[in-house]
């Protein structure tokens, strides 16, 4: 080989190892300066507490704050417009949940398409619906609860913590699968649905399990089933709704995202101090007090999650024919 060519080969071989090196110089100094977290909600819900519990983790991992914001709006939407337009360079983060999947199909016009511009960073948790009645209801068991919808078709009133919430699309799909009629009632939030249904001005909820799981402990609430594919350990005498209904499954779930070419040394950083986070005893007992359990994973993993339950909610707004209010 010639000296000219053997230089030639080195140049060349130097050059291709150049975007490797820098990528990975990238992802060791990562962070050096404050990250964002944005939730598109207010503070004091489920997403912002565990916002806050994963944000002191990973400032307590990396060295540097990572600070939460709160950007509610649109059910999320807001949020999820701010971090698509945000530089993709690990510094700002989304809050992803359940809601994300929903919107793709509920709202008619976004700037945005979730699963093209955010990338999969890390799941979280999955948080479970319970099927809650106020105790006046006759049913005492989610069978007698669908005969009872039967034989009083649009006169049970079902409430949810807005249009186009987990809430009203897991109450939507139940519907769907029992073959019964509600009258679908919307508030503005959880608590205040939650409220009513407790003084009888409404009659069932599909709740996540974490707002209601006090009162059902308290007598307040009677839980008929749970929505997840298994039954809780929080309320193990409590079926889930497919011990009835073969196939049934709605669980909230959360994680966070990040602008989509964010580099992949640094989602896979994050990936790597998130999953860790999942497995400490104080965050999987702090994440069992909100009625959840953790949920670790790939990126990979998680973007196949966000696009089957993108596929699942929008065939049932579709069949529903919901739109956002």
């Amino acid at each position: 080989m010639t000296l000219a060519r053997r230089s030639f080969l080195q140049l060349a071989m130097s050059a291709a190892a150049v975007p490797a090196v820098s990528r990975n110089a990238r992802g060791q100094t990562y962070p050096s300066r404050p990250v964002r977290m944005v939730v598109g909600f207010p503070a004091g819900g489920v997403g912002d507490i565990l916002a806050r519990l994963m944000g002191q983790w990973l400032s307590e991992r990396f060295g540097q704050p990572f600070v939460v914001e709160n950007r509610p709006g649109a059910a999320g939407n807001v949020a999820t417009e701010a971090v698509v337009r945000a530089p993709a360079d690990g510094y700002t983060l989304l809050f992803v949940g359940v809601n994300h999947a929903i919107n793709a199909t509920l709202y008619d016009k976004l700037s945005f398409n979730f699963i093209r511009d955010i990338a999969p960073v890390a799941s979280l948790i999955r948080t479970p619906n319970a099927v809650v009645v106020n105790p006046s209801i006759p049913a005492r068991t989610l069978p007698e609860f669908i005969a009872y919808a039967k034989a009083n078709p649009g006169k049970i009133i079902m409430a949810s913590a807005g249009n186009g919430t987990s809430a009203h699309v897991t109450g939507e799909l139940f519907k769907m699968m029992a073959g019964i009629d509600m009258l679908h009632v919307p508030y503005r939030g959880g608590a205040p649905a939650i409220t009513d249904l407790i003084g009888g001005q409404v009659q069932v909820l599909f709740s996540v399990l974490a707002e209601t799981i006090e009162y059902i402990r308290a007598g307040k609430l009677r839980p008929l089933a749970v929505t997840t594919a298994v039954r809780l350990a929080a309320l193990p005498d409590v079926p889930t709704v497919g011990e009835f209904l073969p196939g049934y499954e709605a669980s909230g779930w959360q994680g966070i995202g990040t602008p989509v070419t964010t580099p992949a040394p640094i989602v896979d950083i994050l990936n790597r101090e998130i999953n860790a986070a999942l497995t400490n005893a104080k965050i999987q007992e702090r994440v069992a007090s909100l009625g959840s359990t953790t949920l670790r994973g790939s990126p990979a993993d998680f973007g196949k999650l966000i696009a089957a339950e993108t596929a699942k909610w929008a065939t049932v707004i579709k069949s529903a024919g919901l739109k956002a209010s």
